[in-house]
């Protein structure tokens, strides 16, 4: 039966008779299974559908939020797909819902070219469910822009498509950008995070904005409740909801050199009510009840709020007063009250909402590719201004950049979605580029192991892959535009499983430190231009997932992984990251101006050290800076480079190099010398002062043993510890000195 089937299908491919540019040939069309996307939160993709496999069935994930959905393949530039012929394998037997195939031409008709509906047990079929046996279309589907198929969990096991095939254009090289590394050292927070409610809300508490200078960005969660607590009045100083002063907070800002991206998000409480009770819930879609999800009108409010917010914030000093309102009644005698202000120019980014695919909330809350595109379209411009005055960001400031809301689920399936409803509704601009609706693209990343029940260091995890397919992305499909993570983080609640994990004599808190300034320099190293992590404080002391990613105490003193962002974005913030050397250890080249620095560790999570031999073109002495917790600046070792080279101790932790002094080395750092560094059985300390004290610290702070030593050279055997890093600390007469140690198992 099988081998009669293929003796028909190459007859009707040798007889089709469709005229062609000579360009194209009639062949089996080459389907890249990696193309498709689907409109739903399916867990895997369509690459089963067409991977030459008729015996397993296409799975694509359980609970998905939208069971009947679209899922579109895109012909990209200067491939041509022609087809003439179908057939499709049925291992199914009849189907409930039948799946849909259909062509989308360049006009945007949707043309109907198969439905598999199965019932023929075990057989290839073709398009049409009443003439099982015929594969060849009636009417040959020209032009393709997309195929898209209408389903819910059913397919075919196996499709095949015949039909005319032109190649597409070869996709450009890939330049990849160079990152300031100072730009992946930004952080979540609230605006109580600045203002203390305990004394007064409306000015900046200096012991909390302290800590928040360890940070070069902020985002705002920023709940839209704050701004419009009345429909059409707005507030900022103070805002009616919880009396904040928004105007301070984002000019302490712009004065710290600290970058805020506003993330507008949820409902406001007049939006909630026009909901049903029981469906009440301030992260639904942002529209009023009954809205359809799909039309850019439906965002009318959100988009007034967003012109109202980025008129006063943002750079555009000229926008129209009078489009302009404020809720400028007191709320009690003396209050302060709001007052219309135009081009403060403190904002640079604004976000569109938060997680817009909130599958976990329900189809309430949550938002297909296409349909937050229309959301989208009237948040950016109002879409293409159709939804009249002061509606829109662009509307109110043009340089304003608009962030698209980072996904919770990091796939480009949600943003290819974005970029597709763009060509169909928003055109081209008249330089032939798609008329996109925002300016980065944004996402989200937990790094977890495969089974999901821990943390595990970023290079172990999906990060790397991830970022280069998102970069890969916007480089094919959007024009290289920047892109973002604005939520990474570790639990430090060991019954988390996003839980950052002790390793050897290092606290969770000491790997949640690695592990946040690894993410940040491997971010760099993909491309990715800002990085934000989730959050300044612990929500609460649980075990529930983000609850304890905190890189400050409640006390408002930083924890290791804010004392080793804030040591190396002191000393290192403004270098470029150029290229990578090498790949275990890490070993990645930055650069300002005038000076080289390179960034070496071990990516790995079980305490692993080595040594490298880094080749350095100039200078005679090179400088090696390691994170210190607790500090305010990295400890330092200065090293003599001998013919061109100085061998580096590395470990899980990164260490800094350069041949310039990047902050000042005191003569007594200078002096002492530790050796063998990594060492096992002991460590020689030579050029010692007389009656020093000498201590073995690990990289928590605990002290492991202290010993007196009267001579200028001392020998401290190691005990029976475990492999990591240490430190050993020098007590004598010209005050205390801390020098890292990597302790080896061989």
């Amino acid at each position: 039966m099988k081998v009669a089937f293929i003796i028909t299908i190459s007859l009707f491919i040798s007889f089709s008779g469709i005229s062609q540019d000579s360009s194209a040939i009639h062949r089996k069309i080459p389907i890249d299974g990696n193309r498709w996307y689907q409109l739903t939160n399916a867990e895997y993709g369509l690459q089963a559908l067409t991977d030459g496999d008729t015996i397993n069935n296409v799975f694509t994930g359980w609970g998905k939020i939208i069971n009947y959905y679209d899922s579109y393949y895109p012909v990209i530039d200067g491939e041509s797909i022609t087809i003439d012929s179908i057939r499709m394998f049925d291992r199914t037997g009849p189907i409930a819902v039948p799946t849909t195939l259909f062509a989308i031409d360049s006009n945007w008709n949707r043309i109907k070219i198969a439905t598999y509906s199965g019932g023929f047990y075990n057989q290839w079929i073709g398009p049409y469910p009443n003439r099982s046996t015929t594969f060849k279309l009636d009417t040959a589907v020209k032009n393709i822009r997309y195929l898209m198929l209408t389903n819910g969990d059913d397919y075919p096991v196996e499709l095949e498509l015949y039909g005319y095939y032109k190649s597409p254009n070869p996709i450009p090289s890939l330049n990849k950008k160079s990152v300031k590394l100072g730009n992946v050292f930004g952080v979540n927070g609230y605006e109580w995070n600045f203002e203390n409610p305990l004394t007064d809300p409306t000015i900046i508490d200096s012991t909390l904005l302290k800590p928040i200078k360890t940070f070069t960005g902020f985002r705002h969660y920023m709940d839209w409740q704050k701004l419009e607590a009345t429909q059409n009045s707005y507030t900022y100083n103070p805002t009616r909801s919880g009396g904040w002063n928004y105007d301070t907070i984002y000019a302490v800002c712009k004065s710290n050199d600290i970058t805020v991206l506003a993330d507008l998000k949820t409902q406001p409480i007049w939006m909630q009510n026009t909901w049903p009770s029981n469906l009440i819930n301030e992260e639904n879609v942002p529209v009023v009840y009954g809205k359809n999800f799909a039309d850019p009108n439906s965002y009318l409010e959100q988009a007034k709020v967003a012109f109202q917010y980025v008129a006063r914030y943002g750079s555009n000093a000229l926008v129209d007063r009078s489009l302009l309102s404020v809720n400028s009644t007191p709320r009690w005698t003396g209050d302060k009250i709001n007052t219309i202000r135009v081009g403060l120019n403190t904002i640079k980014y604004i976000e569109c909402d938060n997680e817009r695919d909130k599958w976990w909330k329900g189809r309430n809350a949550y938002q297909t590719g296409r349909e937050y595109a229309a959301n989208l379209s009237a948040f950016y411009d109002g879409n293409k201004n159709t939804m009249g005055a002061g509606v829109g960001v662009k509307n109110a400031d043009t340089a304003m950049k608009v962030v698209m809301c980072g996904v919770a689920d990091p796939s480009t399936d949600y943003f290819r979605g974005i970029i597709d409803w763009c060509k169909e509704f928003r055109g081209y601009k008249t330089d032939g580029k798609i008329n996109i609706c925002f300016d980065i693209v944004n996402y989200h990343y937990y790094s977890k192991d495969i089974n999901n029940t821990t943390g595990t260091a970023p290079e172990l995890s999906k990060t790397d892959s991830i970022a280069k397919a998102f970069i890969n992305m916007v480089h094919q499909y959007a024009y290289d535009m920047p892109v973002w993570v604005t939520e990474s983080g570790y639990d430090l609640n060991q019954n988390s499983t996003l839980r950052a994990i002790p390793i050897g004599n290092k606290s969770p808190q000491i790997t949640q430190a690695d592990w946040l300034l690894r993410t940040s320099l491997l971010y760099a190293r993909c491309g990715v231009e800002r990085l934000f992590f989730y959050q300044l404080y612990d929500n609460d002391t649980s075990s529930n997932n983000y609850s304890t990613c905190g890189l400050l105490n409640n006390n408002s003193s930083r924890r290791p992984a804010a004392d080793f962002i804030y040591q190396v974005n002191k000393m290192f913030g403004n270098y470029f990251y150029q290229q990578t050397l090498n790949a275990d250890p890490v070993v990645d080249k930055y650069s300002d101006s005038t000076n080289a620095m390179y960034v070496i560790y071990v990516p790995d999570q079980i305490g692993r050290t080595t040594n490298y031999t880094l080749q350095l073109s100039s200078g005679d002495s090179a400088f090696v800076y390691t994170p210190t917790p607790g500090a305010d600046t990295m400890s330092v070792i200065k090293y003599k480079i001998i013919n061109g080279t100085i061998t580096v101790a590395a470990s899980e932790t990164p260490v800094f190099v350069t041949t310039k002094n990047a902050a000042p080395v005191t003569n007594s750092n200078n002096r002492y010398k530790l050796y063998p560094n990594p060492g096992n059985h002991f460590v020689m300390i030579d050029s010692l002062y007389n009656n020093s004290s000498i201590s073995l610290i690990n990289s928590s702070g605990q002290l492991i043993k202290t010993e007196k030593n009267s001579n200028t050279a001392y020998k401290m055997n190691l005990p029976n510890i475990v492999a990591g890093m240490y430190y050993i600390k020098i007590e004598d007469a010209y005050g205390t000195h801390c020098l890292p140690f990597i302790k080896t198992n061989q």
